[in-house]
This record gives structure tokens, sequence and C-alpha cells, in this order.
């Protein structure tokens, strides 16, 4: 019986700035974890993948038996929790099998290899014109310059949104996707409600607009489309583009600054990768690995299972941490820790999850993240830290607020192609 105490407290001051060691202790001391409050943590390579995989496994709360954290939302919310909880339940995020899937394929078709590459010169574009201004000004706040504008404009473009103001939408999506982590402050319990409220809003009058202004863009092929007969509900249109809408963004926006953030902090590795351009695609799969965008996902038991020597029973919550996962040393190797770019077998990480719930814009993040990094580093010849990094706080999508960086000389004066 270990004598060291390993607990989930994702609301430590030092988790927010660096959860690794927490996962590192739970890995080695109590792989399967049922915290104080009910739900359990996975966080073995092998247990997380076996969750994620699972078919006979449920993502739709009604499956979940309700407990403290279900008592402190109705607290707070008092006559809205009933609606915000149907709120999103439409969303394939959501959903099971086969209406998970009815939705799937409805949007897939917007996110295949073949039209995800035809993004590329636009993609390509903006980050020139990131970078341009950059070198102009001769400094950079990677987040609010790059990391955000980003996919949030191609994820826009994809939709054919309507002209908005980002900064608004950045404020609510950042507080809506507080609801994929444990939540016990009645205060930003509220406040994600609000927020959900604004942006469902936007989106309906977006839908409205849309109906009005048709395009050849994925938000009009969503209006429109059929399948077998089968349309979508304004419920299912609304939370689908919600979820894409936010998807499409938040994470991406974490791959690039966690990323460039760990090669900053990995000088080695950065200058490996300067030099030996080939290993960029790779070196993408080992950033998504060492620290991925969302950090844990979410599975719920219909019947007991048996994991790790311990017994979940049906109804439980479980939470499956791939940040966890991609540093167990038993499947990694013992330098699981370390951030190796040209790394065998790299892309096995977890960071997109697994099944049929596998992130349906994987090959557009990483498509962004090839480009934004690799132009970066290909356009300037020497790349620093220029202040602290600033954490967002957030639990699950962790990532950055801010990250300065001061840039050297351009080798290229026209743009990096």
């Amino acid at each position: 019986m270990s004598t060291v105490e390993a607990t989930f407290n994702p609301f430590d001051p030092e988790f927010a700035q660096d959860p690794y060691p927490q996962w590192r202790l739970l890995r080695e001391h109590d792989p399967v974890h049922q915290t104080p409050i009910g739900f359990w943590v996975l966080s073995r390579y092998e247990d997380v993948h076996r969750f994620v995989r699972d078919p006979a496994l449920s993502v739709e709360d009604r499956n979940a038996t309700r407990g403290l954290l279900d008592e402190i939302a109705r607290d707070a919310l008092g006559d809205r929790y009933e609606e915000m909880e149907r709120r999103g339940s439409h969303a394939m995020l959501n959903l099971d099998p086969p209406d998970h899937t009815r939705l799937r394929r409805l949007v897939s078709k917007a996110f295949t290899p073949r039209v995800i590459e035809q993004l590329r010169p636009r993609i390509q574009e903006l980050v020139d014109d990131a970078l341009d201004h950059a070198e102009e000004a001769q400094q950079f706040e990677l987040i609010g310059d790059l990391a955000f504008p980003l996919p949030f404009a191609v994820i826009s473009d994809m939709l054919g949104m309507p002209e908005t103001d980002a900064n608004q939408l950045r404020e609510w999506s950042g507080t809506i996707v507080r609801t994929l982590e444990p939540l016990i402050d009645p205060d930003l319990i509220r406040a994600i409600a609000d927020a959900a409220e604004h942006m469902r809003t936007f989106t309906a009058e977006a839908i409205a607009w849309k109906r009005s202004h048709p395009g050849d863009d994925l938000l009009t092929a969503l209006i429109a489309a059929e399948d077998d007969g089968d349309m979508l509900s304004d419920d299912e249109l609304i939370d689908q583009v919600m979820l894409l809408y936010i998807a499409g963004h938040e994470t991406t926006v974490n791959l690039i600054g966690n990323g460039m953030l760990a090669l900053l902090r990995h000088p080695d590795q950065l200058d490996r990768l300067r030099r030996e351009p080939d290993l960029e695609a790779n070196a993408i799969e080992e950033l998504l690995r060492f620290d991925p965008p969302v950090q844990m996902t979410r599975r719920i038991t219909l019947r007991d299972v048996e994991i790790g020597g311990k017994t979940i029973e049906a109804g439980s919550f479980a939470v499956c941490v791939i940040a966890s996962a991609n540093r167990d040393a038993e499947h990694w190797g013992p330098d699981a820790e370390t951030l190796d770019i040209a790394r065998d077998g790299a892309n096995n990480h977890l960071a997109f999850g697994g099944g049929v719930h596998y992130c349906l814009g994987a090959a557009l993040a990483r498509l962004e993240g090839r480009v934004a990094v690799g132009s970066l580093l290909r356009r300037f010849d020497d790349i620093e830290l220029a202040g602290e990094p600033e954490w967002n706080a957030r639990i699950n999508l962790r990532g950055l607020d801010r990250l300065p960086i001061s840039l050297g000389s351009a080798p290229y004066s026209s743009r990096s192609r």
C-alpha cells in the first residue's frame, strides 16, 4: 500500500501552471482514482485508450447518476437549470450513436482530407499577414496576434459566418468551454449560462442571416443538409454550429500556443526543427502529445466496468486524462516526460480522443499548427520568450492567454511560402 497521497485536485493554485506532477502521482499511485465527490479519474495510457474507444460507454449526461456537481449547478442556476441542461444536448460531442452517427455524417463532408488541404493557401495567407505585421512591429504576442486570429478566421470562413466582434466571441467561447471541467463556483456556473445564452442568440441570428445570404460554405450546407430525407432540426442546427464554431478555434489556439512555448523552453528541439524541416509533421504530433490542447475527456458507464482492479459502477462519470496518458512511461518509455520532435510513434497520442468521437477537425488542427509553427520558425532566425507566459486558468482546455516573444532577424524580406 503506497503512503504517497495521490488525488485529483484541479483547484490547487499550482495546477493551472503545471498539472503534470499531479498526473504523474495519480498514474503511479492511484491510476483508477475515485474522487471524494464521486466521479472517477483514469490516468494511464492503457486505461484511457480503452475507455475512449469503447462503444459500450456513453457521452450522454442523462446516463450518469446525479451527484454533488449537479446539485451545485442546480442551486446556482435555479429556474434556469433545466433549460440550460437541455442546451447543447443535440451537439455531436454529447450524443451516442445512432444520433451521433447521423449528425457526424452530415457534417463530416466539410472535413475530408481533400477539403482541408484546399484550405492550405488561405491558412498560409493568414499566417503570412500576421508575420508581416510582426516583422514591422518587431514584437509579437503569439496568442492575440496569431494563435487566436488564425483558427478563428478559418472556421469563420468555412462556416461563412457574418462579420462580428471577434473579441466578444472569444470571451463567450472561453467561458463556455469551462463546462468541460468540474464546476464548483456558483458565479462561474452562472457566467457560463449567460455566455451560452449570448452565443446561442448570436448563432441563431447568424443562421437567420445565412438563410437570406446563402453561399458556398458549411453553414449553408448544414441549413440545406439532408441525408435519406432527414434534415437537422432547429435545435440540432444551432448546437452543431456552436460546437463547430467553438471547437474549430479553441483547441487550435492551444496547439499553437502550448506547442510554441514547449519549443521555446526546449531550444535544442527548436533548433533541430529549424535544421530538419522534414520533421515538421512529426513535431506537431509530438507537441500534441507533450502538452495537448484538450487535457481530458469523459465517458459514462452503462454497466459495471472492471478496470485496474477496481469496479466502476454503472452510471458513473469517468474522466479520461489524455494529458496524463500522453506521458505514461509504461507506454512511451522512460523519456515520456521529455520533448522529442523525432519520437517514433508520436502520432499514437490521444490528443484527439478515439473511437467514434475522434476529433472531426483533427486534420484541420494539424494543418493550421504546421503552417503556423513552420512559417514562424522559417521567417525569423532568433525567437525567444519576451516575458512570462500567462495561462488561461482552465482545467481542461488548458492553454495560454498571452505568450510574448521577441523576434530576431528575418532572413527573408519576402513572405515565407
